[in-house]
């Protein structure tokens, strides 16, 4: 049933943004939650900004109303379509995010979104590692992303949404430290900031 309803939801656009709204209401609603990421962070108008793993464009919207100068990034055809439909602002590649078609250090600033619980670990250190490339000296990775609860009336829900939208990545996130992954890549990074009894995290690593 996981598999059918997480096709059905990358398949069909109004039950992605039902689930994502669903999900989001934990922390305020999803407009909110696309901005987690976001918070305390100078982004200007000319600050080169990638959105990896852009999907549909959620967070690129709101990226768009700081910077001119932003790229979306994404490994889906459908996706990258509705990118440019919902958020014509921005610039759009398809590639996948371990082997980004990008120059050493073309970006002040990467971001993604709930994307990295889709990867199998040793493509997650081949992303960190391409991140960092990509990244300027001085440059920020900010990210938003699933984490085990630290309150347990959180973890029903958790593992209930895992259950039927989500496959055993999502399982190895929560027992992956991301923080610890990124020190080991190179970045400086702070302690993570918990969102939703602590099922979502935010992190900032800054490339050395």
């Amino acid at each position: 049933m996981a598999t059918i309803l997480r096709d059905w939801s990358y398949r069909y656009q109004w039950l992605y943004d039902g689930i994502s709204r669903l999900a989001a209401l934990s922390v305020g609603g999803e407009g909110r939650f696309r901005q987690l990421a976001l918070q305390n962070l100078t982004i200007n108008s000319d600050t080169k900004v990638l959105d990896l793993c852009c999907g549909s464009g959620q967070t690129t919207q709101f990226l768009v109303k700081y910077s001119q100068n932003v790229t979306g990034l994404d490994a889906s055809s459908l996706s990258l379509t509705r990118a440019k439909q919902n958020v014509p602002q921005a610039d759009y590649v398809e590639a996948f995010a371990e082997d980004m078609p990008f120059a050493d250090g073309e970006f002040d600033v990467v971001h993604t979104s709930a994307a990295l619980h889709e990867m199998e670990p040793e493509q997650l250190q081949k992303i960190l590692k391409e991140v960092y490339r990509v990244l300027r000296p001085g440059g920020v990775f900010t990210l938003v992303d699933f984490h085990q609860p630290t309150n347990p009336l959180f973890v029903p829900g958790l593992w209930l949404f895992f259950w039927l939208f989500e496959t055993e990545t999502a399982w190895k996130l929560l027992r992956t430290d991301l923080g610890e992954l990124l020190r080991e890549t190179g970045f400086q990074v702070d302690e993570p900031r918990l969102y939703a009894g602590g099922s979502l995290q935010v992190i900032r690593g800054v490339r050395e």
